[in-house]
């Protein structure tokens, strides 16, 4: 399993959200930069970005702090947040050399860009961001939420050739409370699709839950900023159980 550590930004910080109330938002770095190449120091694979900005506007506000992270880092990196049409995912994809970019509100609003970024750019590279609230997806950054059961949205996407999605449980995020299991175990149970565990993990025994359920990847914020997880260690130990299996 990938652990991914993530970078949420706004206004150009590195900040945390409160189960996604930008009203409660703890700010930890005011350059994110130098935080994405601790990560990299730890060994970590992967790079998890968030503009929050952009989720909630839809727009590139943190742009430039995006490419700053880009040009400091070597690891590949994702990133979502106000990606809505085709000249943004182009902007980031081929032009920012993001890696690839997630898909939220617009994957659900306009089913018919996101096929087509599918189309252009595959399955490796765009990826849907699978936000859920008591059973149902949520949009704009979190503060809408759909009438569309997440099952079936998983469905949905499945049919059109998603493969991989970052699915977070709201009531979760930023609470360290550890990860929705149920959740995970259901979407499991019913979809072949690869996803991504985010929000609520509190500490390295979630990660090795997680792995030992052989998840695709996990996502670690919160609990590392608040000094519950010593991730270089959780990497080390993660990367010596792959070598032995």
């Amino acid at each position: 399993m990938i652990v991914i550590p993530a970078i949420d930004l706004k206004d150009g910080q590195a900040v945390r959200l409160y189960k996604g109330d930008y009203k409660r938002k703890t700010v930890y770095s005011t350059q994110p930069e130098n935080i994405a190449l601790e990560f990299e120091k730890m060994g970590a694979h992967y790079l998890h970005v968030v503009d929050l900005d952009g989720a909630k506007e839809g727009t590139t506000t943190n742009l430039k702090t995006i490419q700053k992270i880009r040009e400091t880092i070597s690891i590949p990196m994702e990133l979502g947040g106000g990606i809505r049409n085709m000249e943004t995912v182009d902007l980031y994809l081929r032009d920012i050399g993001i890696d690839r970019v997630i898909l939220g509100t617009s994957a659900i609003e306009n089913p018919t860009f996101l096929k087509e970024a599918l189309e252009k750019y595959g399955p490796k590279r765009i990826v849907v961001g699978v936000d859920i609230k008591n059973g149902y997806v949520s949009t704009s950054g979190w503060l809408k939420t759909s009438e569309v059961y997440y099952l079936d949205f998983l469905k949905e996407l499945e049919d059109i050739g998603i493969e991989y999605i970052v699915c977070t449980d709201i009531s979760k995020d930023g609470t360290l409370t550890g990860p929705s299991f149920p959740l995970y175990e259901s979407i499991r149970k019913n979809s072949s699709i690869q996803f991504v565990v985010s929000g609520g993990v509190k500490d390295a025994q979630d990660i090795y839950q997680a792995n030992e359920k052989n998840y695709y990847a996990c996502i670690v914020g919160k609990a590392y900023y608040e000094g519950k997880i010593d991730l270089k260690e959780v990497i080390s130990c993660l990367q010596k159980e792959s070598s032995l299996a």
